[in-house]
Formats: structure tokens, sequence, C-alpha cells
């Protein structure tokens, strides 16, 4: 049985919700899965996974109504992993395919990469811890994640910002403020790191 308090993963029709569900479930976690913002409103922990285009993210966030029990829950406390286009998600607007407006639950805008490399930006790459919050403590410097994106979060507040990487430019791909999180790279790809900051967020508040 769980030693974690139960997870709830949004499911809004936008990607791999089963490998996360069973990512979690390897930490020890139980995670459900839900389209329902009646389940989402009485959710303790919240997952907002997801791949794909962040304009049609919305869309279908909104049109469920997702996006407003999410808020709701975020607002009464209840810690949020974004995770991959849901870190995204997490911020005020994205100028992926013109511009649209996010869940304005973190500071700052999504952006293309303007680089040189090819994109989108798919394999390993190192993730260097900037600051201290739970959702990465006790992971070590050398570690890797696995990424798949064209587009990458900036956070208008530096404080956010819990790990970076590189690709040709640094950028974020940990953020944090208090109980809302995300994370840019796959965790549930990335092998010991990931399941790591999955077992964080499992253990956040615990």
């Amino acid at each position: 049985m769980s030693t974690f308090t139960p997870i709830t993963i949004v499911d809004y029709g936008a990607g791999n919700l089963r490998t996360v569900q069973r990512a979690f479930e390897h930490v020890g976690a139980t995670a459900s899965i839900t389209s329902d913002p009646e389940e989402v409103r009485r959710a303790h922990k919240l997952v907002l996974p997801g791949v794909g285009a962040f304009g049609k993210a919305m869309e279908r966030l909104r049109a469920t109504h997702l996006d407003e029990a999410i808020i709701e829950r975020v607002a009464d406390g209840v810690p949020l992993l974004g995770i991959c286009l849901g870190l995204q998600l997490l911020f005020d607007e994205s100028e992926e395919l013109g511009h649209h407006e996010g869940l304005h639950l973190l500071p700052g805008r999504v952006r293309k990469f303007d680089i040189s490399l090819k994109i989108p930006h798919i394999g390993w790459n190192e993730i260097r811890i900037q600051r201290d919050h739970p959702l990465v403590h006790g992971i070590e410097p050398g570690q890797f994640g696995y990424f798949v994106h064209s587009f990458y979060v900036d956070p208008a507040d530096p404080d956010v910002v819990l790990a970076t990487s590189d690709y040709e430019i640094e950028f974020a791909c940990i953020c944090g403020r208090g109980h809302v999180m995300g994370i840019q790279f796959h965790p549930e790809k990335s092998q010991e790191l990931g399941l790591a900051l999955l077992r964080n967020f499992a253990a956040f508040g615990e």
C-alpha cells in the first residue's frame, strides 16, 4: 500500500498518461487518470502531462473546464507538477503558432529555440541544479534527462528556475515556486533521475 498521498493525472487528450502513471507506481505512489474537472477539484496532488501544441492543449483544457479546476486547486494549495508541455502550460503565454494564453501559474513565456542546432531538440542533456527545492532534493550533479521539444520556458522571475540545461543556449528545464512545479524533459523516460524527481513530488508536503 502506498505511503504517499494519491496523485491525480489530468487527461485532456494530450499524451503519455499511462507511462507517467506507471512511473509513479514504480516509485510507490498511487496515481489515477481523470478527465473530469470535479475529480480534479477533489485531488490532493495534481500532475499535468502533455505532448503537442500549446494552443491546442489550452483549447482542450478550457473546453472541458479543466483549466478552472486546476487553477482552483492550486489556489487551495494543492501541489501541481507539469511535465513537458505541461510545464509550458503553467506559464503566462506562448509564441508557438501565434500568441496563446497559458494558465498564469508561473510568470514568463514560452519561446521557440532560435539556434543553429536541429529542432526539435531530441535526446539526453545534462541537468544542472540551480537552487534548492523539495522537487530537486538529493539530485546529484552529472545526471541527464531525455528531452523532446522545440520550445522552452523563459521565466520572468529567475527564482523559479530550479535547474537548467544547454542546447546551444542555456534554458530552464525544471521550474518551481512553492507547490507549483514543472519539468521540461520526460521524467518517465529519464531513468534514475526521472524516478527521483517523481518520488520527490510524491513526497512533497508529506
